[in-house]
């Protein structure tokens, strides 16, 4: 019973993830012409990080309203092979992992429904810009580094919460000006299903090998690289 809570509780908060961050280049458009900004490029970046922020820590706290709720599948499992996740087991995931997928799709749902007309074209989910090959190595190199970020931000950054979660919009950023002619990116597999799903591409071997498969090897590489990397020189240490 408490498997199926967490899985219900993945779903809503994934839906509400992807519903707020497919949202965030409309927000950071308006804000930015609120401000009179638009045409600064810099001034336009540190207001979407700014803004993403804000959406990453309401989520955090909804997810703990949750109980300790999940939206992305690939942080998941870099937490899980870093061994940061003792709850978390490979059944576990296979529940949780698609409920999260349904939530995306939840979210996409929601968001296409009630964007106003005029801001729909800045609404765009990830999606395959090269050849099969390059987009998979492109989005599993890119999610290997977003969860080696994270880890480390997370684990051995500041101890403030604000500072972390600006430290990782930053990086985030980066990653997505960085993967943007490729996949997007995806950086989260459950997003790039329910957008996969909208445009009924959701059963395909392109999904599952591009924002699937290679995004979760590498998470895995990710947390294996964080203990290589950290837990080593924790131990070398104690003795």
């Amino acid at each position: 019973m408490g498997l199926i809570k967490s899985a219900i509780g993945d779903a809503i908060l994934t839906s509400i993830f992807v519903f707020c961050i497919s949202s965030l280049r409309t927000l950071t458009f308006k804000t930015s012409l609120f401000l009179g900004l638009q045409s600064v490029l810099l001034a336009t970046l540190f207001i979407s990080t700014i803004i993403n922020t804000f959406i990453v820590l309401t989520i955090s706290l909804i997810g703990r309203a949750l109980g300790g709720a999940s939206f992305n599948p690939s942080t998941t499992v870099s937490f899980y092979t870093a061994g940061f996740r003792p709850d978390a087991s490979l059944f576990s995931m296979a529940v949780r992992f698609p409920a999260q997928a349904a939530g995306g799709v939840l979210g996409v749902m929601a968001i296409l429904e009630l964007m106003p007309e005029q801001y729909k074209h800045m609404v765009k989910g990830p999606s395959l810009k090269v050849d099969l090959h390059t987009g998979a190595i492109a989005e599993g190199v890119l999610t290997f580094t977003h969860n080696l970020v994270i880890l480390f931000i997370m684990l051995k950054g500041p101890r403030n919460p604000w500072v972390k979660v600006y430290l990782l919009s930053v990086a985030t950023l980066v990653l997505v000006l960085t993967g943007s002619g490729y996949t997007g990116p995806s950086l989260n597999p459950a997003n790039a299903f329910g957008w996969a799903y909208m445009n009924n591409k959701h059963s395909t071997w392109e999904q599952f090998y591009v924002f699937w498969i290679c995004p979760l090897m590498g998470a895995v590489s990710a947390g294996l690289g964080h203990r290589f990397l950290f837990m080593s020189q924790t131990k070398q240490k104690k003795a």
